[in-house]
């Protein structure tokens, strides 16, 4: 039987494990390793190979007897055998104890005290260690000279795992053992994997403690009004939640609890495929020194990053800390939300670009979490696909969906918080015909639900969803807010919508003792 931390202590010792560098020592390294390159920013880029999204099929989370009964089973939370996790960390192990380095990293899981998880990072890389330290909570010098980690990630991209042997799907794995309290990764050079890893975590911890984890990003208004940004990557969470005009809590996971919300994370990890300094000023200018650029093409005479460049995948990223956003608030903590907005990227392009929310269709739509998977932010994702997501982050539930939404409508209903839903995916006509929707008009939409602009605004109701859409707002065309009056073929967007409606009536089948109205807070034909 392997005693984990002993076998992992005796790894982390000698003169070849670095602690907690800062970060121009952990630049200095990664470009000593030959890890990746410095641009014309300032930032570190590094690739990634072959796996440059999350890998779903790879993740697994191990069968334990004081945890087992609790996980909700399946193709999101995959078993794998207390064995088999045990011999794959044992080779684990050995590969790290015969490499010339080693990076670790100290650190937090969510920003408020009381909640608190302390984190370590063990790296193969040390460009994954500079991805930590710029994602989680980093510690204040006092705070890390106790810092006794309760949850540990082993992280060895080199180490390939051979699944005819070691019980994974491929050479790739991510496994959390809940009962052990360790992530092990091999196999992919990813970096967002550890940091899912985490959020998985804390989203089975934290409802234990009555406090509701979200997929979301947050800000906070002049007048401290809080809203929230659900969706799945691409939807826009990190675009629409950067707004000069309002202070960032977060980009991309938060956790509500009796006190407001507060962060899970230190950093953010927006995408970068075809940014603009026009268009996403704030991301843009946080892209400087110690932030770090994942599979971005750059000119090789230059160093200059090349966004509109998809070479290596659409889903090209930058890592940054919250400091790096002037507007953003620290500690990352705020009140109870005013305004929950789900964001959906809908490939079928026949959803409104803003409807308000009746209480049963917000808990309709939170179950349901329709979007369009975006090229490359799963591997082998090449074109978006119509998918269905329970709660807008079902990849990193281990609990039921319905747990999570019977705390969401809870807490919307003792804190009068209002509901939009904001399509940011096709008008004019489905993906291949129609374009994205401008971002600049949902700015403005969302600028209008948060100041109550739509408040009083006549609406009309959608014949096939049942959403009620606004007919005017300020800053976008009244055409634009009917989806149908943007398809030049009227009767191929009924067809659509229909198609689409019976999608969600189909995903809806797979949520057992609903109660009646809101299993009716969806589609109406």
């Amino acid at each position: 039987m392997v005693h984990f931390e002993a076998a992992l202590g005796r790894v982390l010792q000698g003169e070849n494990i670095h602690k907690d560098l800062s970060v121009p020592h952990l630049i200095e390294k990664a470009l000593e390793r030959r890890e990746g390159v410095l641009t014309s920013t300032g930032a570190f880029r590094a690739t990634t190979g072959k796996y440059t999204g999350r890998s779903p099929k790879d993740k697994f989370i191990v069968e334990e007897i004081s945890t087992k009964d609790n996980i909700c089973w399946g193709k999101v939370n995959i078993p794998i055998s207390a064995e088999a996790f045990e011999h794959l960390y044992e080779k684990v192990l050995h590969y790290l104890a015969n490499r010339e380095e080693l990076f670790v990293r100290h650190g937090f899981a969510g920003a408020d005290k009381k909640y608190q998880l302390p984190i370590r990072i063990v790296n193969e890389f040390a460009w994954h260690n500079l991805f930590v330290r710029q994602l989680f909570i980093r510690p204040e010098e006092e705070e890390l000279k106790s810092l006794l980690p309760e949850f540990t990630i082993v992280s060895a991209p080199g180490f390939k795992a051979d699944s005819t042997i070691d019980g994974t799907n491929s050479e790739a794995f991510v496994i959390v053992s809940m009962e052990k309290r360790i992530v092990l990764i091999g196999g992919t050079e990813y970096a967002g994997e550890m940091k899912k890893s985490i959020f998985s975590i804390m989203n089975y911890l934290l409802p234990e403690q009555d406090i509701l984890t979200m997929h979301c990003s947050s800000n906070v208004g002049k007048k401290g009004d809080v809203a929230l940004f659900f969706g799945l990557s691409g939807t826009g969470k990190t675009t629409l939640s950067a707004d000069p005009n309002r202070s960032l809590l977060g980009d991309d996971e938060h956790a509500w609890s009796s006190n407001g919300v507060f962060n899970i994370e230190g950093g953010c990890y927006a995408k970068c495929i075809k940014l603009t300094e026009e268009s996403e000023p704030e991301i843009y200018r946080a892209i400087r020194f110690g932030s770090v650029l994942e599979n971005v093409v750059i000119n090789e005479l230059t160093r200059e990053p090349i966004y509109d460049a998809s070479d290596y995948t659409e889903n090209t990223r930058v890592a940054y800390p919250l400091s790096a956003i002037p507007s953003s608030l620290e500690p990352s903590i705020a009140g109870h939300p005013n305004a929950v907005i789900f964001l959906t990227a809908d490939a079928f392009g026949v959803l409104p670009p803003i409807s308000k929310l009746t209480p049963e269709q917000a808990m309709y739509h939170f179950l349901s979490g329709y979007t369009s998977k975006l090229a490359g932010t799963e591997r082998g994702v090449t074109s978006p696909q119509a998918t269905f997501s329970s709660c807008f982050g079902e990849p990193f539930l281990p609990l039921p969906g319905a747990r999570y939404a019977e705390m969401l409508r809870d807490k919307m209903i003792e804190h009068n918080t209002d509901v939009y839903l904001v399509n940011t995916g096709w008008t004019g006509g489905p993906y291949g015909v129609g374009e994205r929707m401008s971002l600049r008009y949902t700015r403005a939409l969302i600028h209008a639900a948060l100041e109550g602009e739509l408040d009083t605004v006549e609406t009309t109701q959608d014949p096939i969803f049942g959403l009620h859409i606004p007919v005017n707002c300020p800053g976008v065309p009244d055409k634009v807010l009917q989806p149908k009056e943007t398809w030049a073929d009227k009767e191929d967007y009924d067809r659509k919508a229909i198609e689409l409606a019976h999608k969600f009536k189909d995903n809806f089948k797979n949520f057992r003792k609903i109660p009646q109205n809101i299993a009716k807070g969806g589609t109406i034909i």
